[in-house]
């Protein structure tokens, strides 16, 4: 099938708009490159000290011929998602020996948990722990003794952050291995319905503590469609990982044989053999253009409208809102996956998942097919699905047809004709919203606003009953430059339940939401952010603000904004405690949540 034309004309668009900057990042990594094998230019001394914990595997590395994995790990035991990871890197090393290759851990990386941290002070540092993920894996790969590099990540900030130092790190191949999703525990659904209960006092913590569990129950990743299930598709559409392996359940024989099939790959891939993919050649304008095609189809996190940004830009690439924007239009909505449905990974997995859905994205023209992965060129090879068959890893055709309609559709029949995040733009900023889980008669909202500048004061005023009327929520100054732009995942269930008791309500923040976000109308990221003197800064109490999903806009009524003077709060708090201290240089130098709201690139 041709490629369909908007994609073709964005594709286009960020290549010329990168011309400059991605001839340069190629030029840089292909001088790394011509170098040869990095471990040929160490000292003896410096080898001595690389391999002298290796036992035996030594005789091997300091021969300098058998491929040398370097090994990432965000494994920590906090985050059910990369708990599974502790056993990883001797099951790397095994499989590399059985090929003749050697692995090593190069470094671990940090790794926090949005769960634990929301509502919480420690989730001012969760945007910016991407750039430390960036720089600790930078530190890791820096002793340049790896042919390849495999990146041990799941969740939201962390794949983010492995992307931006693999790309840095192009001419090192990648190889990115997952974990996998948990097995599903109470429905998601059930689990957000207790929520509010929670939230209007009907029922007491105990009773909220047991629904918790039972949805996050064992190793794994949460199963809602969030930020870390959604950089898991885009590792799998931009071809760094195997096909089919991003939602196969941990600690199974087939998760086992993906884990043994991707070290291999690995091994197979770098300069010293026939087949070398360094990373910076497999994440190109293409694949980033695949990558924004599969966050519409799945209608995946708003999170990543930050990410791919500053990703894209590690591998001289720029990307743009109105690229998400035009990339939304073109793609349909073909997966209801909580909280854009009732349904988990798990089930999509089981209706067909990701396999179905590229095979039918290619077949309509909505992917580029002459990319380059891990797994080989071409696209197509990412619709089979793994399987194994007398303790043998295939790979099969995946499914014709989708196996459950309610959850995955094929592109001519899809939930909606087009994807799930838009673009508002205005007298407000820019921002972009989650429209996909929003009911299409609220995608408009028009009503007064209420001013806030922090969440715990929008939780006071609805305890207070203060909430009677249609209104526009608007939490300003949670951008990056004024706390670390947290997610304000804790007014979900205040929002909605003022929303099912029959008000308008939206919100517009230059803040974050959670990635699970979705019936409420938001308006988040909104850039400029308050705390440089956006507009944000200039609304009072009262002011009629238009938020509307359908023309793309978000705008105050009727109001001169210049005329009004910015309002200065005091954010001394914000700047101490839990290590807030320690990003002070982050806060003065992180860039737009535009351009990625980055500060390493």
């Amino acid at each position: 099938m041709p490629l369909n034309p908007a994609i073709a004309a964005v594709t286009d668009r960020i290549r010329a708009r990168s011309a400059t900057s991605r001839a340069a990042y190629l030029d840089r990594i292909a001088r790394a490159a011509e170098a040869g094998p990095a471990r040929a230019h160490l000292a003896c001394g410096n080898q001595a000290h690389a391999y002298a914990a290796m036992a035996e595997d030594k005789d091997a590395l300091a021969a300098g011929r058998a491929p040398n994995i370097g090994i990432v790990t965000a494994y920590n035991d906090m985050l059910s998602a990369h708990q599974p990871y502790e056993r990883y890197p001797e099951v790397i090393r095994a499989a590399a020996r059985a090929v003749g290759a050697t692995a090593q851990v190069a470094g671990g990386v940090p790794a926090m948990c949005d769960g634990v941290t929301q509502g919480q002070t420690g989730m001012e540092l969760s945007l910016f722990s991407r750039d430390v993920i960036a720089l600790a894996a930078g530190v890791a790969l820096s002793h340049n003794t790896y042919d390849a590099a495999i990146y041990l990540g799941v969740c939201d900030k962390i794949v983010p952050g492995l992307i931006i130092a693999a790309a840095t790190f192009g001419h090192v191949p990648a190889v990115f291995l997952p974990a996998g999703p948990m097995t599903s525990g109470l429905p998601n659904d059930e689990k957000s319905k207790i929520r509010q209960k929670f939230a209007t006092g009907e029922i007491g913590r105990e009773e909220l503590m047991k629904a918790e569990m039972a949805s996050y129950h064992g190793p794994g990743t949460c199963t809602f469609y969030g930020t870390a299930n959604t950089n898991q598709m885009l590792m799998e559409f931009m071809g760094l990982h195997l096909p089919g392996s991003s939602f196969v359940n941990p600690n199974t024989p087939l998760r086992e044989a993906l884990t043994v099939a991707g070290v291999e790959r690995a091994a197979a891939i770098t300069a010293l053999g026939n087949d070398f993919r360094p990373a910076g050649h497999v994440l190109d304008e293409r694949a980033f253009v695949n990558g924004l095609v599969g966050l519409m189809a799945t209608g995946g996190s708003t999170n990543l409208v930050l990410h791919l940004p500053a990703m894209a830009r590690a591998a001289g690439i720029i990307l743009d809102l109105e690229d998400f924007a035009a990339v939304s239009d073109a793609v349909p909505l073909m997966a209801k996956v909580y909280p854009n449905g009732l349904a988990d990974v798990n089930h999509f997995h089981a209706a067909g998942g990701l396999g179905f859905m590229i095979g039918e994205l290619l077949d309509a023209g909505l992917l580029h097919d002459d990319v380059v992965t891990i797994a080989g060129d071409g696209l197509t090879r990412y619709a089979a699905e793994p399987k194994l068959k007398d303790g043998v890893l295939v790979w099969e055709d995946g499914p014709a047809e989708t196996l459950n309609d309610r959850i995955l559709r094929p592109a001519a029949s899809a939930f909606q004709p087009t994807g799930g995040l838009k673009q508002l733009a205005g007298n407000l900023g820019r921002g972009v919203m989650k429209a996909s889980a929003v009911a299409p008669e609220r995608l408009v909202i028009e009503a007064p606003a209420r001013i806030f500048e922090d969440q715990e004061q929008v939780k006071a005023a609805f305890r207070a009953g203060e909430f009677t009327s249609d209104t526009v929520v608007v939490v300003r100054f949670q951008g990056p430059q004024a706390n670390g732009m947290p997610e304000l995942h804790s007014l979900t269930p205040v929002l909605a339940v003022l929303q099912d008791r029959g008000l308008r309500v939206a919100l517009v923040t230059d803040g974050r939401m959670s990635g699970a976000s979705g019936k409420v109308p938001s308006a988040i990221h909104v850039s400029p952010e308050a705390a440089v003197g956006g507009p944000l800064a200039r609304l009072q109490d009262g002011d009629v603000l238009r938020v509307d999903a359908v023309a793309g806009t978000l705008s105050v009524i009727g109001v001169d904004l210049d005329a009004r003077p910015v309002a200065a709060p005091d954010l001394s708090a914000n700047r101490s405690g839990i290590g807030r201290e320690l990003f002070e240089a982050f806060r003065r130098t992180v860039g737009a949540a535009t351009d990625g709201a980055a500060v390493v690139v």
